[in-house]
């Protein structure tokens, strides 16, 4: 049996920090509600990640309730 230190956190994706941290920028009010997320483009240069990362956290975001996806306008807040 291997030795473990307490409470440790097994290491997360990063789709789940990239969800998370944008999660907690709408709660903070930085996004409210309505408005428009930054696009996908300057999320992968912000996070420095690729599209399918930043395409994975988005989904993350829909499936929590937090956002939803026009095609061809962008993603925004829900109210």
């Amino acid at each position: 049996m291997l030795p473990t230190e307490g409470n440790t956190v097994p290491p997360r994706y990063r789709y789940e920090q990239i969800a998370d941290d944008l999660a907690e920028r709408i709660a903070s009010g930085e996004f409210p509600p309505g408005s428009k997320l930054p696009s996908r483009r300057q999320l992968i240069e912000h996070y420095g990640v690729t599209e399918p990362v930043i395409d994975r956290a988005m989904q993350v975001l829909r499936i929590k309730g937090m956002t939803e996806t026009l095609p061809g306008v962008g993603v925004f807040v829900v109210d």
